[in-house]
């Protein structure tokens, strides 16, 4: 069985597939996680997680923004960029644990980006978890 941590690999090559340009790689999401043996929970999982960034993709690149002081989108890696996105996501939307999804993404970007990202990814999210919630955020 899938760990949450290849749910979560895979979900960040969907989405570097997505920014890519790749627009109907969710047509294949089944047939891309069956390959990886990623099934049932696990499965589901990476669907919430995709489509939730994806659905929330532009106010998660607003909030990255927000957080990567002299860097801009376009100079990040699609690799870095998609691993963030995700964590974004799991902090601000899904509620996960900041420190678990910090520590899962750093992770990924020792497995997946170059020596630089993993701290670079832990000081950007670790800012995001960091900041107050709003409103919006405290009714769901």
């Amino acid at each position: 069985m899938a760990t949450r941590q290849q749910a979560r690999s895979a979900v960040v090559g969907l989405l570097y597939a997505y920014d890519l340009g790749n627009e109907t790689i969710a047509n294949f999401f089944d047939e891309i996680l069956e390959e990886q043996k990623i099934r049932n929970k696990q499965r589901d999982f990476s669907s919430e997680l995709f489509k939730g960034t994806i659905d929330n993709l532009d106010m998660l690149d607003a909030e990255l923004k927000k957080h990567l002081s002299s860097w801009d989108m376009d100079s990040i890696g699609k690799v870095e960029k998609a691993i963030m996105r995700l964590g974004a996501y799991e902090i601000m939307i899904a509620g996960t644990d900041r420190a678990i999804i910090i520590n899962e993404c750093v992770e990924l970007a020792k497995n997946l980006a170059d020596d630089k990202s993993p701290a670079f990814i832990n000081g950007v999210l670790d800012s995001i978890g960091k900041e107050p919630k709003t409103t919006s955020d405290e009714e769901e």
